[in-house]
């Protein structure tokens, strides 16, 4: 059992899903694992996850294949700092990961189509691995156009998606934030699994997202029957 957390874009709240998550399944009696395929801009988003969910430290280089310093696409951060980022490598980790933990949460970089390479997209490794996707947006003006393009590219590519998570920006206007989650899942037919306020308490926070955490372990489990 695992999962791919994909955003609409970069800065949705991915990391704090990803460490709520951690948590929840740690606290459900499973052994849970973080992974990040490529993080740019430094290791920041693995070293919140971890200490947040307690996770014991394993080696960085099965959490993290690949880390670069410049903050970019990990095309762009991979060319300047002259490394490849080979898709064996990061399948392989995955799947080492999974022989000894369950389930592994593996958090994207940016959104689904962001490149890796010339040659291939972070969809294209989570459609090879054949896992179901968890999407986090943001919920802002804006949001309906990125989402629905998001989940016609899951869907376009015949994954799975698991739900919805929205997570609330605090300047914008109640009437925006109530209805983009409802005519996102009218439009698309996508189950919305709910809304996270905007806390920065992170203990507050996580008891807001347990009913949510509730929500994705049936589906994910359901997921994984068929």
């Amino acid at each position: 059992m695992s999962i791919f957390i994909a955003g609409t874009d970069t800065s949705c709240g991915k990391t704090v899903v990803t460490s709520f998550l951690l948590r929840y399944f740690k606290e459900k009696g499973y052994n849970p694992i973080f992974q990040k395929w490529v993080a740019t801009g430094g290791d920041s988003d693995i070293k919140i996850c971890i200490r947040f969910a307690k996770i014991k430290k394993i080696a960085s280089s099965l959490i993290c294949p690949y880390v670069f310093s410049y903050p970019a696409s990990p095309h762009l951060s991979s060319r300047l700092e002259n490394k490849e980022i080979k898709p064996s490598v990061i399948k392989n980790t995955f799947l080492s990961l999974k022989e000894k933990y369950n389930p592994v949460i593996v958090e994207g970089t940016g959104g689904l189509l962001v490149p890796i390479s010339k040659k291939m997209l972070l969809i294209d490794i989570a459609r090879e691995l054949d896992l179901p996707i968890l999407l986090v947006v943001l919920n802002k003006l804006g949001c309906i156009n990125h989402t629905l393009l998001t989940i016609e590219a899951i869907k376009k590519r015949r994954m799975k998606i698991i739900g919805v998570i929205f997570n609330n920006k605090i300047s914008e206007r109640k009437e925006i934030l109530i209805d983009n989650p409802r005519i996102i899942e009218e439009l698309t037919g996508v189950y919305i699994l709910g809304t996270l306020s905007y806390i920065r308490n992170k203990e507050k926070l996580y008891k807001e997202f347990i009913p949510i955490g509730e929500r994705i372990f049936k589906n994910l489990t359901l997921s994984a029957r068929l």
